[in-house]
């Protein structure tokens, strides 16, 4: 069997309420990720795309995240019906759905604006 063609990584950590900062879970990641496994095998892609439960991935204020890999394209406030436009356009078309993409200021940077908009 050939190896896969793309990881989805849906971030599905869950903070205390208390936390400084949000998390995913609470937004539907859980929910999320079963309807991308559902899409993806809808699409006839189950053997050639894998979507993963991730860990914090240190981006909750555009929560829920997905990243696809290996195009490392990072997506922000992923909902159910964002699933089905990501599958086709994305996972079967190759153009990344550029409305919800992250910008490229907030990946891997602890200065991204909308972190500090909310710590403040």
């Amino acid at each position: 069997m050939p190896f896969f063609e793309h990881h989805l990584f849906i971030c599905t950590n869950e903070r205390d309420e208390s936390a400084s900062r949000p998390s995913c879970l609470p937004k539907g990641s859980k929910k999320l990720k079963a309807v991308f496994k559902d899409a993806i095998k809808d699409a006839g892609l189950k053997h050639r795309v894998r979507a993963n439960e991730s860990g914090c991935l240190d981006q909750r204020e555009h929560g829920p995240v997905v990243v696809v890999y290996p195009e490392a394209v990072w997506y922000g406030k992923v909902h159910v019906d964002d699933v089905g436009e990501i599958v086709q356009q994305h996972l079967m078309n190759g153009k990344p759905v550029e409305r919800l993409r992250l910008p490229e200021s907030c990946i891997n940077n602890e200065h991204c604006p909308h972190r500090n908009a909310k710590s403040k």
